[in-house]
């Protein structure tokens, strides 16, 4: 393969040689005998045979060097212009192949190529920054699965070993059979918010627009978590706008109240506080939702958004980390907003802002 390589490098090299050498030979023997023939009229006398074998002569050695020195010059040109960049893009690549993303691409001298390979080279340089990214992402992505489903699969084995204790009474039986209960749905739920966050991400969830009431949904969902907020006797606040209604994936956005409610109501203590409101413009529809539960720092708050991140430990057993992730993703393909505000022991408050059309949606589909 090498031998081949060189052997058709060499053949490059002798053929560019050749090209240089007739364009000389044409020019300059043009130019000869043009040269001559004015030469003649101009002073009245032909030249004899012997002479112009002379300047024939001399013509051809001046055609030979100069092809030299033209074949020479494009070689060096060649190396430092082309073969230098291409080798160094070449080298990078074939290490991204192998799966090393750190390498990157030394740029070039602007004087030694022209800005189409630095053009290429600073691609290739973001590419490879952009892969080492995702590659990271896929290890911690990983990682963090393999570390959440190490608990329930956990609970459950050693579980369901102490059911098979001889004469267990009916209370531990029962007991020990919620806590399997409870951690196998607890991996169903991991799984189902897997699936639906990479169908997410993957934009292979389209969605299907429909105009409907805002402030009916909002109500509909928070009610679904009306036994809990009884049994730990929290207060419901209310601030809802009438006639809210906007134009978008009624499915999708219940995936957002739902975990926002569930986060409020976790995290909120018996006797505590939570507040939902809905105010309207014409551009959007912004939801508030708050608690008095135990708020989150600063630090913690820069990554709510990130996959299995779970700024409460004591909490983390009701969650899996995937809540907010999958919240932000929707609201991102709805081209809306979310922010949080939350100060420890004061509590949180999550405000979404949807568009009451999505013209840009439709545009998509």
């Amino acid at each position: 393969m090498k031998a081949e390589k060189k052997f058709r490098k060499i053949l490059g090299t002798v053929s560019r040689f050749f090209i240089f050498f007739l364009l000389a030979a044409f020019v300059t023997t043009s130019c000869i005998m043009l040269f001559i023939s004015a030469l003649q009229v101009s002073i009245g006398r032909k030249f004899t045979q012997e002479e112009i074998t002379l300047a024939a002569k001399i013509t051809m050695v001046n055609v030979v060097l100069i092809s030299i020195v033209m074949a020479t010059i494009d070689h060096l040109r060649r190396k430092f212009t082309v073969e230098r960049p291409v080798r160094r893009i070449a080298e990078a690549t074939a290490q991204m192949m192998e799966g090393d993303f750190s390498v990157r691409v030394e740029p070039v001298s602007k004087f030694a190529t022209d800005d189409s390979f630095q053009e290429i080279i600073a691609c290739i340089n973001k590419m490879a920054e952009e892969l080492s990214g995702v590659e990271t992402l896929r290890t911690d992505f990983i990682a963090n699965v393999s570390h959440e489903m190490k608990t329930p699969l956990a609970v459950m084995q050693n579980y369901g070993t102490l059911l098979q204790t001889p004469d267990l009474p009916e209370e531990k039986r029962m007991e020990y059979a919620k806590a399997i209960t409870d951690a196998s749905r607890r991996l169903a739920d991991m799984m189902a918010n897997i699936l639906k966050l990479n169908r997410l991400e993957n934009q292979q969830i389209y969605p299907n627009l429909t105009t409907f009431d805002l402030g009916e949904q909002l109500c509909e969902s928070l009610l679904q978590y009306e036994s809990t907020w009884e049994r730990k006797n929290i207060d419901i606040e209310t601030d809802i706008a009438e006639g809210v209604h906007v134009s978008a994936d009624a499915e999708l956005l219940s995936l957002v109240w739902n975990n926002l409610f569930s986060n409020a109501f976790k995290f909120t203590e018996d006797g505590g506080r939570v507040t939902l409101a809905l105010m309207a413009d014409e551009k959007y529809a912004t939801v508030k939702v708050s608690d008095t539960g135990c708020g989150m720092s600063a630090e913690v708050g820069a990554h709510i958004f990130e996959k299995f991140y779970q700024g409460d430990t004591s909490h983390a057993t009701q969650g899996n980390g995937l809540g907010l992730p999958l919240v932000k993703r929707v609201v991102d393909i709805l081209q809306g907003e979310i922010g949080v505000e939350s100060a420890v022991g004061v509590g949180t408050t999550f405000t979404v802002k949807i568009r009451r059309t999505q013209h840009g949606l439709e545009e998509d589909r």
